[in-house]
């Protein structure tokens, strides 16, 4: 299938395809490599949904920022100085210049590079050379995105209303995050790593771990491979595993109600706007960390941890993130898409404020697992991109332990679906107008 960008028969086209997709089936090679998708989720998705894209933590001090690249818009993360979490635009006002090049640093002001337009770290102007009597600084600020912070976390919406349901979230995954305290914690190390493959296909793959046994040796030490599994799905290979699972489990209900954390499931992928899953999952081994057998690798646990035998605190937000929070440590990750066939997926590995590098963790120590199940990771998304670019390639089904995955396309397909319908409504009108005035 082709496409022309923009056209009548691109909106017609991918509305049927949205409309054709076969609940518990993947999705058909457009999806994952057409330009004219990928234009579309940079719309539809990214330009409409909470996105996450940092943590309190990377922008510790009033003038800290963070530079992110949504698809050719530039946003600046900063802390101003009332120490409010800012998300402007990274376009001076004056003629459109990008402010600021740099991922990370910390300023003052924001000093244009061009014309020297000078804004405070909120956005307002303060300063511009050689304009009229009757120019009204107040009038060109830095354009601002909605921004807010859940437990340290901090999203962004594109949109000018963004999805009214992100309170409500928040309320429900805040009691879970409270005792980490991401805000006060110290960034150990970042890797952004690029990937030859669709977005899409970058969560899918974290969406379920069907793939975990034969792929992630390291993480599989410590990372029971059973998330959303039934008992009916333990094979008699998985037979052993699945009993110490079970054990860790018991132990792990025992930690939560004694300190009185919350420990149940809550699952609504794909049920809302702002999409979500998040649970308290058990570790083999030792039980701690993804050290290899569930070993602690950082000394000094994170937050009000209360035993370095917390479980797994997993979180995965709809379009593009999931977390897990250990007893002593915190990993986030996001991802970015970069093309239809490239993303970026950044990894931040979080500890406690007071935790001193080479006495209580080292960074290989730290980051060896999850760089190594993100290399892997790389591998098998990289694989199935060629694979879906095969004229051979037909949507195949999930298996019944890959429902988080269906949870995710179900809420993509879904929103594509909201916003192409005012959109294709528009379309044929033009395209029967055009029609009419070719007659």
């Amino acid at each position: 299938m082709s496409f022309k960008t923009g056209s009548v028969a691109d909106i017609a086209a991918i509305a049927a395809m949205v409309e054709r997709r076969e609940v518990g089936y993947s999705l058909e090679a457009p999806f994952y490599t057409s330009q004219e998708v990928y234009d579309l989720d940079m719309k539809a998705i990214f330009g409409q949904y909470w996105l996450f894209v940092a943590t309190e933590a990377e922008i510790p001090e009033a003038g800290d920022f963070v530079t992110v690249e949504i698809g050719t818009q530039s946003l600046i993360i900063v802390r101003d100085d009332e120490e409010e979490v800012r998300a402007l635009r990274n376009v001076c006002r004056h003629r459109g210049s990008r402010l600021l090049e740099e991922p990370c640093g910390a300023i003052g002001n924001l000093v244009c590079p061009y014309h020297q337009w000078t804004y405070r770290a909120d956005g307002e102007l303060m300063y511009a050379e050689s304009q009229s009597p009757s120019f009204d600084k107040s009038k060109f600020g830095l354009k601002q995105v909605h921004v807010r912070t859940v437990g340290g976390l901090i999203f962004i919406c594109l949109a000018d209303e963004p999805p009214a349901d992100f309170d409500e979230v928040a309320s429900v995954i805040e009691p879970y995050l409270r005792s980490y305290r991401i805000a006060e914690a110290k960034v150990a190390h970042q890797t952004d790593l690029v990937e030859a493959g669709n977005w899409k296909l970058v969560m899918e793959n974290n969406r379920e771990c069907h793939h975990c046994d034969a792929s992630h040796p390291e993480l599989i030490t410590s990372y029971f491979p059973f998330l959303r599994y039934d008992e009916s799905d333990i094979t008699p290979r998985l037979q052993p595993l699945y009993e110490r699972y079970l054990k860790a489990t018991e132990d792990l209900d025992n930690v939560c109600k004694t300190n009185g954390v919350p420990r149940e499931l809550v699952h609504e992928l794909d049920t809302r706007e702002t999409g979500f899953m998040i649970m308290r999952l058990p570790l083999d081994g030792d039980g701690a960390s993804f050290g290899i057998d569930g070993a602690q690798v950082c000394k000094k646990l994170i937050g009000d941890s209360p035993t370095p035998q917390f479980g797994d605190l997993s979180l995965h937000m709809q379009p593009n993130s999931w977390f897990h929070f250990l007893s002593d440590h915190v990993i986030v990750f996001s991802v970015l898409p970069l093309g239809p066939d490239k993303s970026m997926v950044r990894t931040t590995w979080l500890v406690h404020p007071d935790a001193v590098e080479g006495e209580d963790y080292t960074v290989e120590g730290l980051t060896s697992v999850w760089k190594a199940t993100n290399d892997q990771d790389r591998v098998l998304v990289e694989k199935t991109q060629r694979g879906v670019t095969d004229p051979s390639y037909v949507p195949g089904p999930y298996a019944l332990v890959e429902d988080d995955v269906e949870a995710f396309l179900n809420w993509y397909v879904g929103r594509l679906r909201d916003y192409l319908e005012p959109h294709r409504e528009s379309a044929e009108r033009l395209g029967h107008l055009n029609a009419v005035a070719n007659q």
